[in-house]
């Protein structure tokens, strides 16, 4: 790609003049400006906007999405489709999306304050909401464009979100398997403080309270999200347990996978020892065996809509906040069944 030092030496001009001339000076003869120009679109000449940001303190043309943990994106394949919806939603209007990753020894919220002090973006998207969520504390305390993929928890912060319904989500997942039989039922749960977490545990325990039956039972077994050997030691203590429950709630599809595993090592069947239920619909969700039943919601549209209310509060930053709350759809496949006899 041609840069203002090709053009400057093509035209037998100083490089000076040439960024001048792009940007429309008038003490610019326009004879002068025309031949830049006209140069520049033959040679395919794009100028860098981060440079001309820190310069002239003008909009970066950016929104930035850190990659927030180590894992992310490792084992949950939406992060592809979720960075598409962003790109596609971001780009309808000129803006582009590029992706920063925490290096090691640097925590997150530094990374976001370079970004701000050096304003090589106009906006950030942050991920894996937590429950208290320092990143949201600071740029709202600059007023900086943003929007979270999920909540906080308490009170109600005054910033733009979407986030997927799983209190309502995982109370379809019970009333499912209720009625289907299943009484002994688990939770597959992360150590971290996830918003997500919250929400999803709240749901199944608020639909066991609504039951009011006194044979429901609901075991709760929690691992690291990203140690994958305690994962499956976690999982191999739950579908040995006596009694074993007979259905198993997971947060995510890559726990339910985890679970599939485990059984088939142990030679139990699923459904028929163990129905298996999981959340987000990734790819390998459909190719495992038995397919796994999950929630969808719909990644791609969510995040479009995220860039959409992005660009909004970068455009209108006085504008009001908004929300939205997915329904995300239950997809049926073949990983539960009745509750054995």
């Amino acid at each position: 790609m041609a840069t203002i030092k090709d053009l400057a030496r093509a035209l037998g001009l100083s490089a000076s003049t040439v960024s001048r001339a792009l940007a429309g000076h008038e003490r610019i003869p326009q004879v002068t400006r025309d031949r830049v120009q006209a140069l520049a679109q033959d040679l395919g000449y794009a100028p860098n906007r981060a440079a001309q940001n820190l310069v002239g303190g003008r909009s970066s043309g950016f929104a930035g999405l850190v990659l927030t943990d180590p894992g992310y994106g490792r084992e949950d394949s939406y992060l592809g489709e979720y960075i598409s919806g962003l790109g596609a939603g971001l780009a309808e209007t000129g803006i582009d999306l590029f992706l920063t990753a925490v290096p090691a020894g640097q925590s997150e919220l530094t990374v976001i304050r370079n970004i701000v002090t050096a304003r090589r973006a106009d906006g950030l998207i942050l991920g894996r909401t937590s429950e208290a969520d320092p990143r949201v504390d600071y740029l709202l305390s600059l007023g900086f464009p943003f929007v979270t993929h999920g909540r906080v928890l308490g009170e109600d912060l005054p910033f733009s979100w979407v986030d997927t319904d799983g209190t309502t989500a995982f109370a379809e997942a019970f009333d499912l398997l209720y009625g289907l039989g299943h009484r002994r039922f688990a939770l597959l749960t992360i150590e971290e403080p996830m918003t997500f977490r919250h929400h999803r545990t709240e749901g199944l325990r608020q639909a066991i309270e609504r039951r009011g039956d006194p044979d429901v039972s609901l075991t709760v077994a929690t691992t690291s999200r990203y140690d994958r050997a305690r994962r499956q030691e976690v999982v191999h203590a739950l579908l040995t347990a006596d009694p074993r429950p007979t259905a198993i709630l997971t947060l995510f599809d890559s726990l339910a996978l985890n679970v599939l595993q485990v059984a088939e090592s142990l030679s139990l069947s699923v459904p028929g020892d163990v129905s298996v239920i999981g959340f987000d619909n990734i790819a390998s969700a459909a190719m495992a065996r038995p397919g796994l039943t999950t929630f969808d919601s719909d990644t791609f549209s969510s995040a479009r809509e995220t860039a959409r209310m992005l660009v909004e509060r970068i455009q209108s930053p006085e504008a009001g906040q908004q929300s939205l709350l997915i329904r995300p759809k239950l997809v049926l496949r073949a990983s539960h069944g009745p509750a054995p006899s």
